[in-house]
C-alpha cells in the first residue's frame, strides 16, 4: 500500500491471439475476483504491527530494512520468526474462503530470496510462502504472488522494505538485475503450479510519478518480465502464469496498447492499480457523502478500459488516523499531526479498535465496503482488499470488518444495493 496517492487496481488480460492461448488457473472475465490482501506477514509495515516497531524502543527503526539494522541482530530474527509462525496461519485462509473469497495476495520482499553485501535483511521468508500456497490450494484460494520490495527500494516507502526520500532501484542497472534474477525465481517455483498460484506480480507500485526516467526503466522491466514469468529460464514451453503489471501510479491512458497482442503478441498480460481516499488533505476533508460519491463516481472512470479491471487495494476506512499509517512517527492529515496539514477532526473513534467505533461509524464504514465492491465488479472483474487483519487498525480490516458487521458474511449480501444508483 503506497501512503501518498490515490489508487485502484486493475486486472488487464490482454486477447490471446497466439497458437496456443495460456490456460490461467482461474476464469478472469467470467468469474468475479472477490479477495484480500496479507499486509504485514513477510513484508513488516509499521501502521499494521506497531508493536514489533514499538518494542524495539529505538524511534529510528522504522521499517523492515532498518528493525534489521538497528537492533540485535538475534533479537530481530527471533522476533521476526515469531510473528513468520503467528501472524498468518492456515486457520486464516480456512476463514478467508469461508468468507466467500477467491484470491488472497500475498507481499513479499526480494530478500526473502537472496541479502547482497552490506544489505541488514534477515531472510527465512520462503517456507512461509510455501505453506501459505499450500494452505491456499487446501482451501480452494488463488494466490498473487507479489513482489512488494525491490533492492534500492521502487518508490520510498516503507512498505517496499525500505523508507527513503530517494528510491534507487530504477538508476542502478545491479538492482533491477537482481530483480529480474529474482522475478524468474518465482516463476520457475509455481510454473507448474496455475491452479493455486495462476499470477506473479514483478513489483509493486513502482514510483512513476518521480518522472519519465523512472517510466522508461518500468517499461523495459515490464517486457523483461513478461519473458521471465512466460517462459521461465529461458524454456520453449510457456508457462500458464498471468503477468501482473502495475500502472507506476500512471492513467490508464498511458498504457493503453501495452503488451497486448498488438503489442508483439504478447498474451495473459494484467495491469494493477490501487484507489484510496485519504491519502491528500481533500481527501480526508470530504464528507461521508462525498466519499461515497467519490467511490461509485469510480465506476465511470473505470469503466470502459480496454482491458479487465480489478481493484485490488482498497479500504472502506476513508481516514488516515490509523497509528504510523503515514509512517512510524508521521501523524495523521485527519486530525492536523501531519507535517503542513489543517485538522478536519478528532480521530478518537476513527481506528484502533472497533469497541470504539460508534454504530453510526459501522453503518458508514459498512455503506463504503458495499459502494466500493458493487462499483468495482460493476466496472470490471472484481475486487482485492486491503487487508486481512491489523494489531490495531480495524476500519482497514476484511477479519474485524466481517467479526463487527460491516463487511458480510457473503461477500454479494449487499444491504445498500441500489446505494450507487
Amino acid at each position: 500500500m503506497a501512503p501518498s496517492f490515490f489508487r485502484s487496481i486493475i486486472i488487464a488480460c490482454s486477447s490471446l491471439s497466439l497458437a496456443v492461448a495460456i490456460s490461467p488457473g482461474f476464469p478472469y472475465g467470467n468469474e468475479k475476483v472477490r479477495g484480500v490482501n496479507l499486509g504485514g506477514w513477510l513484508v513488516l509495515e509499521p501502521w499494521i504491527t506497531p508493536s514489533l516497531f514499538d518494542n524495539t524502543g529505538n524511534s529510528a527503526i522504522v521499517d523492515e530494512y532498518t528493525f534489521c539494522q538497528m537492533q540485535d541482530r538475534a533479537t530481530a530474527q527471533s522476533v521476526l520468526e515469531a510473528h513468520w509462525d503467528s501472524w498468518i496461519t492456515e486457520s486464516d485462509f480456512e476463514a478467508i474462503a469461508a468468507a466467500g473469497l477467491n484470491h488472497v495476495r500475498l507481499p513479499i520482499g526480494y530478500w526473502a530470496f537472496e541479502v547482497g553485501p552490506g544489505e541488514p535483511y534477515i531472510s527465512g521468508q520462503l517456507p512461509y510462502l510455501q505453506n501459505a500456497v499450500t494452505w491456499a490450494g487446501n482451501h480452494g484460494l488463488k494466490v498473487i504472488v507479489d513482489l512488494h520490495g525491490a533492492p534500492g527500494s521502487q518508490n520510498g516507502f516503507d512498505n517496499s522494505g525500505q523508507r527513503m526520500d530517494y528510491p534507487t532501484w530504477h538508476s542502478n542497472t545491479t538492482n533491477v538485475a537482481r530483480t529480474d534474477a529474482i522475478i524468474k525465481t518465482i516463476a520457475d517455483m509455481f510454473k507448474d503450479n496455475p491452479s493455486v498460484v495462476p499470477i506473479i506480480a514483478p513489483l509493486n507500485e513502482p514510483a512513476g510519478f518521480d518522472g519519465s526516467d523512472v517510466l522508461s526503466v518500468v517499461r523495459q522491466y515490464w517486457r523483461d518480465s513478461y519473458g521471465n514469468i512466460r517462459y521461465p529460464y529461458g524454456s520453449s514451453q510457456q508457462s500458464n502464469t498471468v503477468v501482473l503489471i502495475h500502472d507506476a501510479f500512471q492513467p490508464l491512458s498511458y498504457w493503453n496498447g501495452f503488451l497486448t497482442t498488438a503489442d508483439n503478441n504478447a498474451q495473459g498480460v494484467a495491469m494493477d492499480t490501487h484507489i484510496y481516499q485519504m491519502f491528500s488533505d481533500d481527501g480526508v476533508a470530504m464528507s461521508d457523502d462525498e466519499h461515497i460519491q467519490s467511490a461509485c463516481g469510480q465506476k465511470s472512470t473505470l469503466s470502459g478500459f480496454d482491458l479487465w479491471l480489478i481493484v485490488g487495494e482498497w479500504t472502506p476506512a476513508m481516514t488516515d488516523c490509523a497509528t504510523y499509517l503515514n509512517g512510524r512517527g508521521i501523524g495523521s492529515r485527519y486530525d492536523g499531526s501531519y507535517p503542513g496539514s489543517t485538522a478536519v477532526g478528532s480521530c478518537t473513534g476513527l481506528t484502533g479498535s472497533a469497541s470504539s467505533f460508534s454504530s453510526s461509524y459501522k453503518t458508514f464504514l459498512r455503506k463504503s465496503w458495499e459502494a466500493q465492491a458493487i462499483t468495482f465488479e460493476a466496472a470490471g472483474a472484481g475486487w482485492i482488499q486491503w487487508t486481512w487483519k491489523a494489531e490495531n487498525a480495524d476500519e482497514w480490516t476484511y477479519q474485524a470488518g466481517l467479526i463487527n458487521g460491516w463487511i458480510p458474511q457473503n461477500p454479494t449480501s449487499y444491504r445498500y444495493p441500489n446505494i450507487c444508483d
